[in-house]
């Protein structure tokens, strides 16, 4: 997690894409001021470091190399090309700019492409560089800083951090859409699924606990319980297979983004209800999330009897086939699926619980923003089995 260094596990921490304000290189950058609706919020040293880790080149390169989100986005753009094509585009925390480009090759007629860390310095070479300076015009600061003169047709942004919802970019996303996206406009991503589900991982704590038992012959087992703490206190990023999870998932939270509010993000609480499919040592909970890229939604029209069939009714075909704009592009994070630098978030217990197969776990879980600072989650577990109650809480900084 962002805290200026690698991660327990040896990871680069992946911050999310900052947002950038100000303007590199066009004329536009001086356009006259919006209204001032919405209030944006203050930046305060967080938003700052925040920014600052995500001129690291590093990050950049990590996302660009990771084919399963950066191909999904492409496929997705491509997939609506016929809503993007001629239409004027924001890009929200561009980074390299590589959605802004892509953008561009689906015939965008503009595209601004805003971030407020020093990557867009070098995004404005990449641009240039791709002979696109006439279409994509870089600004440089917070989305909520920024100053655009004209409404846009389409929002797209990557978004998600860990857990989905870890940075709370999604603020400057529904930022962006109150205040420049026009009625009937394409968000993309267009929806989101945050899943939770009970694991089990013994090599993690044969790696990270057990390990201690025996070091080169020597007992270290007095080193355990602060091994516990290191390891398990907080989230750990890592990934885990299908083979990991004991029961099907929850849904924790929906996102539609068209609608979702800024309020809505503060809190999320959700109850679930598991059983396990096996008899195995329950060795703590993994977060994982889908994104859906979908058109926006179309009003439905009731058909009059002397009123011609219209091919963007929403309407049954004989054939029952859903047409182009219909079909949902996915990028999915779940443990079965082809890994992505998101990996799975996994909260981890202090002690693991014997689960027999068919034991039922049943309990809540609440996600909330730190009051420390609005991108960490504090995260709170209350659930029931084997006739106890266990609380596991935790904060993702």
């Amino acid at each position: 997690m962002f805290a200026g260094g690698a991660d327990g596990n040896g990871h680069l921490p992946r911050p999310r894409r900052p947002r950038r304000v100000g303007g590199v290189g066009s004329p536009l950058d001086q356009a006259a001021s919006a209204p001032p609706h919405p209030a944006p919020p203050p930046c305060t040293d967080y938003d700052m470091a925040y920014f600052k880790a995500y001129s690291h080149i590093g990050v950049h390169e990590e996302m660009l190399k990771d084919h399963v989100r950066t191909n999904t986005y492409r496929n997705a753009i491509m997939h609506h090309k016929d809503l993007i094509s001629g239409k004027v585009v924001l890009d929200v925390g561009c980074g390299t700019g590589v959605l802004s480009i892509f953008c561009a090759f689906a015939g965008a007629t503009r595209v601004y492409a805003v971030d407020a860390s020093d990557i867009a310095l070098q995004a404005v070479e990449i641009v240039r560089e791709n002979e696109l300076s006439d279409k994509v015009i870089v600004l440089h600061g917070r989305i909520e800083d920024v100053q655009i003169e004209e409404k846009v047709d389409v929002i797209i942004s990557e978004w998600m951090g860990y857990m989905l919802l870890y940075e709370s970019m999604l603020g400057s996303v529904i930022f962006a859409r109150d205040k420049w996206l026009k009625p009937g406009g394409l968000i993309l991503p267009s929806h989101a699924s945050l899943y939770l589900a009970p694991i089990t991982n013994s090599r993690r704590y044969q790696d990270s606990i057990y390990f201690w038992r025996d070091v080169y012959g020597i007992k270290m087992s007095s080193v355990m319980p602060l091994a516990k703490q290191c390891a398990f206190m907080e989230p750990s990023v890592e990934t885990i297979s299908g083979e990991n999870v004991l029961t099907w998932p929850a849904v924790v939270a929906q996102v539609d983004c068209y609608t979702i509010q800024a309020p809505d993000l503060e809190t999320i609480t959700a109850a679930f209800k598991f059983t396990s499919m096996l008899q195995a040592p329950l060795h703590g909970f993994a977060f994982w999330f889908d994104i859906e890229f979908n058109g926006p939604v179309r009003q439905k029209v009731k058909k009059q009897a002397s009123q011609p069939l219209d091919v963007d009714m929403e309407i049954s075909s004989p054939s029952n086939k859903k047409k182009k704009q219909d079909v949902s592009i996915v990028l999915s994070t779940a443990p079965e699926d082809a890994p992505t630098h998101w990996q799975q978030t996994l909260l981890y217990l202090f002690e693991p619980i014997e689960l027999k197969k068919d034991q039922i776990m049943e309990g809540s879980v609440t996600i909330s923003q730190s009051r420390q600072h609005a991108r960490f989650l504090n995260i709170c577990l209350k659930y029931f089995t084997g006739d106890q109650w266990y609380v596991k809480e935790s904060v993702m900084r």
